[in-house]
């Protein structure tokens, strides 16, 4: 997640409540906690704390059984929702796409001839973030085993599924090497199982000599990266660090500082510039190691219409790429989903077109998107506003989806310490994880915290809690907790006598 400062003017546009004034009931009028104080009374005092002094928070409450807005406050301010915005991604790509939908990936052919491709050979890439090197091993077996062991041409990536616009609007220059700023491609690579696609993961190790350059290595290997060493190796228990940096516009990686030589290694995911041609040098690294030869050069361009398709590979159904997507606010997820709901609604695989079938399935939940500022699918963007009770609404109407326990098994569980399981939230509110009753989408950006999901006990709430104009997180991310903790121990309404 995005931890850097962004910069851009807010787009304001004028304000449609979701619920009337007259409906908003507070706790305070009807419910009693069990501590005697009601929960409004405790939100209050939380929120009034100095820690929030110059800050803005915005916090939504609804029952998840009737939708009724029983507290707010600020909850029709527009705000930054950080990778909060993810809630309203995964939402409409499960309405648009479906929980079984799957990305391809596929091999083409000019012309084959015995045992060899007479022309090029075309890897057309379909938006797939989940590719690892092995992906790519089992393409090439696949081809080997229907005889192929040499291609007269080039080897083609072919990203041209999705546009050229390869980041959203709003990332900043100084986030494009960071992790959660990948590019984002049609043809792209991953290098583990957290599937951050368009990234290589670097480690460096200390060097048993004292003085000497630490060790790097890049996962996977590739051609496509050139690494510059400066990192020295120190004493051991020396104070040190790493420095990683890709020069802008390149794929030169830079590694500066030191490592302490008792140190264990340290692993750095940096994006990569081009992830086309990253995934296609991996595809033909993996043809090679199969006995394939290609005779021409690794280039990008098109796949011609009259190419014969030889291999595919579909990937994992939406279902599970929702779990590392929304356990891990992973940010590239998201901007694919974007894009893939563009190409396939409006057969256009761009930012624009994807958010715009994004608004149209907020529209038919009875939202108004004309009342938000959406920038990109992540929430990367500091630009993004959208208000806590609009999105606790959302929230809401989404509970009767036949995809809603697909979704709601990917949020984040408090407290659980399982990475694939508690997610961003795994070590946060512990002492709620034995009864798992808080499940929901945390956001982050300089000076921006967004927490916003579900209380699931015997009487089930909906919140949202948006955190803007602030200097210290972790501080806020103790707010968040509190006031969540207050929900979970909400026993239910007691009427006054």
């Amino acid at each position: 997640m995005n931890k850097k400062q962004l910069t851009g003017a807010a787009i304001l546009t004028t304000c449609l409540l979701l619920i009337p004034v007259t409906s908003v009931k507070h706790f305070g009028r009807s419910v009693r906690a069990d501590d005697q104080n009601t929960i409004a009374e405790q939100i209050h005092t939380i929120i009034n704390d100095k820690r929030l002094e110059g800050a803005v928070a915005g916090v939504s409450i609804r029952s998840a059984l009737t939708g009724e807005l029983l507290f707010q406050h600020n909850g029709n301010t527009r705000l930054t929702p950080a990778s909060n915005m993810k809630l309203l991604t995964a939402a409409a790509a499960l309405e648009t796409l479906g929980s079984n939908y799957r990305f391809k990936t596929e091999v083409f052919a000019d012309y084959r001839e015995g045992d060899h491709i007479r022309g090029n050979l075309y890897l057309k890439g379909r938006g797939d973030p989940t590719l690892l090197p092995k992906d790519f091993d089992s393409l090439a077996n696949q081809l080997k085993n229907q005889g192929i062991t040499r291609v007269d041409g080039d080897l083609i990536g072919d990203e041209s599924w999705y546009d050229s616009e390869y980041l959203s609007e709003d990332m900043i220059w100084s986030d494009e090497d960071e992790y959660y700023g990948a590019q984002v491609s049609a043809l792209t690579a991953s290098p583990n199982k957290d599937y951050d696609a368009g990234t290589v993961m670097i480690k460096v190790s200390p060097n048993p000599n004292e003085g000497s350059l630490s060790n790097v290595k890049v996962t996977p290997e590739t051609d496509t990266i050139s690494i510059i060493n400066n990192a020295k190796t120190v004493r051991e228990n020396e104070e040190a660090e790493i420095r990683i940096n890709r020069k802008h516009g390149t794929n030169i990686i830079v590694v500066d500082g030191t490592i302490s030589k008792n140190a264990v290694p340290e692993k750095i995911w940096v994006a990569v510039w081009s992830p086309a041609n990253y995934a296609l040098n991996l595809f033909g690294q993996s043809l090679k190691k199969h006995g394939i030869e290609i005779k021409g050069e690794e280039i990008l361009g098109e796949t011609p219409n009259q190419a014969r398709r030889l291999v595919e590979k579909k990937s994992m159904p939406l279902s599970d790429l929702l779990i590392p997507f929304m356990k891990l606010s992973n940010n590239g997820h998201a901007e694919v989903l974007v894009k893939e709901m563009g190409k396939v609604v409006k057969e256009e695989g761009s930012f624009q077109a994807g958010l715009d079938v994004l608004r149209s399935v907020l529209r038919d939940e009875g939202l108004n998107p004309d009342d938000m500022c959406l920038r990109d699918g992540s929430g990367i963007s500091q630009i993004s506003l959208i208000k806590p009770n609009q999105l606790s609404f959302l929230l809401y109407r989404i509970q009767d989806k036949p995809w809603y326990d697909v979704y709601l098994n990917s949020l984040p569980i408090a407290g659980v310490p399982e990475r694939m399981l508690g997610g961003t939230l795994r070590k946060r509110m512990s002492n709620t994880a034995a009864e798992r009753v808080i499940y929901a989408k945390t956001g982050s950006l300089m000076g921006v915290t967004s927490l916003s999901g579900y209380v699931r006990s015997k009487h089930p709430l909906v919140f949202s809690i948006i955190l803007n104009q602030f200097i210290d997180e972790e501080e806020m991310e103790e707010v968040e907790d509190q006031i969540a903790i207050v929900l979970a121990k909400y026993k239910g309404a007691k009427q006054k006598g």
